[in-house]
């Protein structure tokens, strides 16, 4: 284990590694989520001599590293960083990037890479990452000179966390990291055309005013941006202020208090059906911090085509993407909220105050609530995957914890469950894998979101099928006493795919069953699977069983994988199917 040291004095020769690691200290990064290789090697040799300043976590697979950091990155808003070898351990951070731009997360992957003088060469463990990853990131670096680190980690972190967030790789080459030389640590940025923050004009913003007060119908679409803007306050002062209900897309969670009256929950394709038709039905779209996804609109045509659309967005590629904006204002969310806000409350504007303009509006909306709540039917024994998702949020609703708890999730039916039934009054404390929708994502975002809250209480709502995509992961938490909490609903199949089959397959398995055969016990013993990585379980089938279980889950001193057996049959509903319409919708 090497030695805590000071900061190097202004004049100090150093080499590229350490110049890395005292830029990434430099720039407040507190952990590093990092597995070394020939090509990085000197990284970690530096890793070794700031300990004390920098944490250095390391994972069991580079796509949990990847993940972990973006746990930590979607719970703090800061920049979580992964560092990996070359080659298969720089591709193995190629789903974690593109998940990280897909869902808008600051991420900044350094990779290491062969020597300059056989680049290009196919040399060994040699990818190109810039390549491989130029569709992916929202910038990318090649690090061929030791004098540009500095710049480039300063630009790198600016560019990741500004604007609308996202993946920032530097590729260092090996002999860059060796080479000495006495840094600039405060080099200047050569970013000419970044210009990431953006402020809406007068005229737009009295355009919006113009909309609300001509419209009987209005509707908030807000989604994943009102996180990164930090807007929440202002949402719900706005949507008060001119008290119109807020539907929200599966990163809007949490973004508006779940529990007010004004909250329709999620929309979209396995949204609440009154969200749903609201957003049909609207006669004026306020789309907050959202890029109109297929999961939101299916069929784009008919989505929302009877009202005007306000599309506010910090990515002017966003606007008029996907759907057509009558008034589009390329701005930052907060700032257009917090200016809107303030000119709602000047005396001219007293007439749009309160829901009060909308009668009508809000009669047909709570008789929509009260027809078509999130509902399930509960067997006398057997535990459904719903049911166990709002006990926990029962329970820990009883213990007062809810407000310190982060929930993370695998992908699938699990997924959208724990969207639907847990429900959320803060933000940043579901974390979910969306636009890329990856499979594995749960558990090492657990942890990463547990380094940074380690007095939270952090759960990982999981499937058998995301959670062995990185279950080596429990070794990290074992060794480097993280204690994370898994609620691990086991169906035995790959349950989204599965109720895709019967509704539009004939009920036809196409390699969709994850057991070992009918005749053989529940496979593999996740249980068993825990406790090889010093991890305590316990598995259970029957309803009885549950409050028990559950309680012993949260109060476990360190981690806990708890084994919930549940039958495969149940279908996360409501659901409009790809491509469709609202007048499409599954409900049974």
């Amino acid at each position: 284990m090497g030695q805590s040291s000071a900061a190097p004095a202004p004049e100090t020769l150093l080499s590229g590694a350490d110049i890395l690691v005292h830029s990434l200290i430099r720039h407040g990064v507190e952990v590093v989520f990092a597995y070394p290789g020939g090509a990085s090697m000197p990284i970690h040799q530096a890793l070794t001599r700031v300990v004390g300043q920098l944490r250095t976590i390391l994972p069991r697979h580079e796509q949990g590293g990847g993940f972990m950091a973006h746990g930590y990155a979607r719970t703090t808003g800061k920049a979580g960083v992964c560092v990996s070898t070359s080659g298969p351990g720089a591709t193995n951070f190629v789903t974690c990037i593109a998940d990280a731009k897909m869902d808008s997360i600051p991420l900044v992957a350094v990779t290491g890479q062969v020597s300059t003088n056989v680049l290009g060469n196919d040399a060994f463990q040699e990818t190109p990452m810039v390549e491989i990853c130029r569709g992916i990131t929202k910038h990318h670096y090649l690090l061929t000179r030791t004098e540009d680190i500095t710049r480039v980690v300063k630009e790198a972190f600016h560019i990741a966390t500004t604007g609308r967030p996202g993946p920032v790789l530097i590729d260092v080459c090996k002999d860059v990291q060796i080479k000495k030389v006495v840094p600039e640590w405060d080099p200047p940025m050569e970013l000419p055309g970044y210009r990431p923050l953006r402020k809406a004009t007068r005229a737009e913003l009295e355009a919006v005013i113009a909309a609300i007060r001509a419209s009987k119908k209005p509707f908030i679409y807000a989604g994943g941006g009102v996180t990164h803007s930090s807007a929440s306050a202002e949402l719900k002062e706005f949507a008060e202020l001119i008290g119109a209900p807020v539907g929200l897309t599966v990163h809007g969670l949490g973004t508006f208090p779940a529990d007010h009256y004004l909250c329709l929950q999620m929309l979209g394709m396995h949204g609440t059906v009154y969200s749903n038709y609201a957003i049909n039905e609207a006669d004026l779209l306020l789309a907050l911090g959202v890029r109109f996804d297929d999961r939101v609109t299916g069929k784009l045509s008919e989505f929302a085509k009877h009202g005007k659309i306000v599309h506010v967005d910090i990515d002017k590629s966003e606007i008029h993407k996907n759907k057509f904006a009558h008034i589009p204002i390329h701005s930052d969310l907060k700032l257009v909220l917090t200016d809107l806000n303030a000119l709602l409350k000047e005396e001219r504007n007293a007439d749009l105050i309160g829901g009060g303009r909308y009668p009508d509006w809000w009669r047909q909306i709570d008789a929509w609530r009260e027809a078509e709540p999130l509902k399930f039917a509960e067997p006398e024994h057997a535990i459904i995957p719903q049911f166990a998702i709002r006990r926990l949020w029962e329970i820990l609703r009883s213990r007062n914890q809810l407000d310190n708890t982060i929930i993370t999730t695998g992908v699938g039916q699990h997924q959208m469950w724990a969207a639907q039934f847990f429900p959320f009054n803060r933000p940043r404390k579901w974390i979910t894998s969306g636009g890329l929708g990856t499979m594995g994502f749960g558990l090492p975002a657990a942890l990463g979101a547990k380094v940074a809250f380690p007095d939270n209480l952090v759960v990982d709502i999981d499937g058998d099928g995301s959670f062995l995509m990185n279950v080596q992961e429990l070794a990290t938490a074992y060794a480097e006493k993280i204690p994370v909490k898994v609620l691990l609903l086991n169906n035995q199949h790959l349950g989204m795919v599965v109720q895709w089959e019967d509704r539009f397959f004939g009920s036809n398995r196409g390699h969709t069953y994850l057991g070992a055969g009918e005749d053989h016990p529940p496979y593999p013993d996740f249980v068993k699977v825990a406790e090889g990585f010093g991890i305590p379980g316990r598995s259970i089938g029957d309803k009885a069983d549950l409050d028990s279980a559950l309680v012993e889950l949260i109060e476990a001193p360190g981690s806990f994988v708890l084994n919930v057996h549940v039958p495969h049959q149940e279908h996360v509903l409501p659901m409009i199917p790809a491509g469709m319409t609202v007048k499409d919708i599954i409900k049974a």
